[in-house]
């Protein structure tokens, strides 16, 4: 029923920015919660920020005040503007939603790297 698509990952710096994007495509009447996750290598999917339709925001600690989420409900799409990037947000990030069927869905998935 929804299909998401991730862009804007990618090779940077340490200290430097990224803006990932999620847009959902399908067959849906609205999509309630939105989220980014992200997994490392050998570690667990750890929810990284989430957003309600209303804008209701939530951040994982080790994110909080450097990650922005935010979205465009005309567009069906989630945005992640993460600055100061660290070394340990190294993993890929995953978009998910949820509309008001019980199901979980997924993207596939954008590489971020954090290089010193």
């Amino acid at each position: 029923q929804v299909h998401l698509v991730e862009s804007g990952g990618g090779l940077v710096q340490a200290g430097g920015s990224l803006r990932l994007s999620c847009a959902a495509s399908g067959m849906f009447y609205s999509i309630s919660t939105m989220a980014w996750y992200r997994q490392a290598p050998g570690k667990q999917r750890d929810l990284v920020a989430a957003i309600s339709r209303g804008g209701s925001t939530n951040y994982a600690d080790s994110v909080k005040g450097r990650f922005t989420i935010s979205r465009d409900n005309a567009k069906n799409t989630v945005y992640l503007q993460m600055n100061s990037l660290k070394l340990e947000d190294t993993a890929l990030y995953y978009c998910n939603a949820h509309t008001s069927t019980p199901i979980d869905y997924w993207g596939q998935g954008t590489q971020v790297t954090v290089s010193s």
